[in-house]
């Protein structure tokens, strides 16, 4: 009632202007009493009302969101990926469906294949899922990253067609784990895919070059599945994450650059740049590049 009497008292400003007008600052400036922020308990807690709220959508897809965050997160884990990035990619997995909710329940429940029309619509939710969560600055990079749980390393997904090194490893991890929990889940037009069969069809994308196998190979070691064990050497002994961040330092890229690209923190990037010095016994971008070279 005290809300309802609020927005009465200043429907007239909240109402005007609805399709030039700053309407985000305007609510946000009328808020009653002191603006305070999510502590990161809290946060946690709003993402994962945010992943129950989009997977109410389709009773197809309920529990889907928290599903996706729990493998991606246990995925990075085992990936070698550092506690923010994991809890980047968990809360990323958790929010990577709310752009659901712009597009219609009917299509989402469509029994028959998707028409043009219903296919481009399906298309745009990470688009949408990139936009309702860059208006707020603590969701802006994980909304980055979630926006592209649809892409594919060969170019072939959506809704930006980006692949290669413009996906980074928790991007990669992020895409596998949504499809291996939405094929092991039913859908309208089909049922759910056995475990081993969902497993089966991740190995067939990454032969057609569509995922990335490191990213297929953790997420199935953390769904349970016996895979063999892989171990990759790479000179200096650099991990995978050291050899993206050395590839975008050796192009000139600067350390806040690197943080947009990569959806990691500024520290975090920081972090590897010291233990590629560290490991290639260099002291400068110059002399790393040259490393990498």
């Amino acid at each position: 009632p005290a809300m309802a009497e609020r927005f009465c008292a200043d429907a007239s400003s909240l109402l005007a202007d609805l399709d030039g007008g700053p309407t985000w600052e305007t609510v946000l400036a009328l808020e009653p009493g002191e603006q305070r922020c999510l502590t990161d308990v809290e946060l946690d807690q709003c993402c994962e009302a945010l992943a129950d709220f989009a997977d109410v959508k389709s009773p197809y897809t309920l529990g889907h969101s928290p599903g996706v965050a729990a493998l991606a997160a246990g995925a990075g884990r085992r990936a070698g990926l550092i506690d923010a990035d994991v809890t980047t990619l968990r809360r990323a997995g958790l929010l990577h469906d709310i752009g659901r909710v712009a597009v219609s329940a009917g299509v989402w429940g469509k029994p028959g294949p998707l028409s043009e029309r219903e296919w481009e619509q399906v298309r745009m939710h990470s688009y949408y899922t990139d936009r309702v969560l860059s208006r707020c600055d603590a969701l802006r990079r994980i909304g980055a990253l979630a926006s592209l749980h649809h892409e594919r390393t060969d170019g072939s997904g959506y809704h930006r067609g980006v692949g290669g090194a413009a996906l980074s490893h928790p991007a990669r991890i992020l895409a596998v784990a949504d499809a291996y929990q939405a094929m092991t889940e039913a859908r309208p037009h089909r049922g759910a895919l056995a475990p081993d069969a969902a497993a089966d069809e991740l190995r067939s994308d990454v032969r057609a070059g569509k995922l990335d196998g490191e990213a297929v190979h953790a997420v199935l070691s953390e769904a349970g599945h016996r895979v063999p064990a892989v171990r990759r050497e790479r000179p200096a002994g650099l991990s995978a994450r050291e050899v993206e961040v050395l590839r975008l330092l050796s192009r000139g890229h600067s350390n806040r650059e690197m943080s947009e690209l990569l959806h990691v923190s500024l520290d975090t990037v920081k972090h590897h740049v010291q233990h590629i010095y560290d490991k290639t016994g260099c002291a400068t971008r110059a002399g790393a590049t040259l490393f990498a070279m």
